[in-house]
């Protein structure tokens, strides 16, 4: 059970953080809410982020598997 858990959190973070890395989603948003400021920190802290819940997917994907 907290296999998937695991798993079910890394794709969730995963699809959330490329979504905000390769679309303008995030840039929209922040714009429309007047805090476009804050724009050009997005890479430092959208890459790790992506980074991080793809090790986390590949981690809970490993888990299911048993090895």
């Amino acid at each position: 059970m907290a296999d998937k858990r695991v798993l079910g959190i890394g794709v969730t973070g995963t699809a959330i953080a490329a979504v905000c890395c390769f679309t303008p989603a995030l840039v929209l948003l922040l714009a429309a809410v007047g805090l476009s400021a804050i724009m050009g920190w997005l890479d430092y802290v959208l890459l790790p982020a992506l980074a991080l819940f793809v090790g986390i997917t590949v981690y809970g994907v490993m888990k299911a598997k048993g090895t």
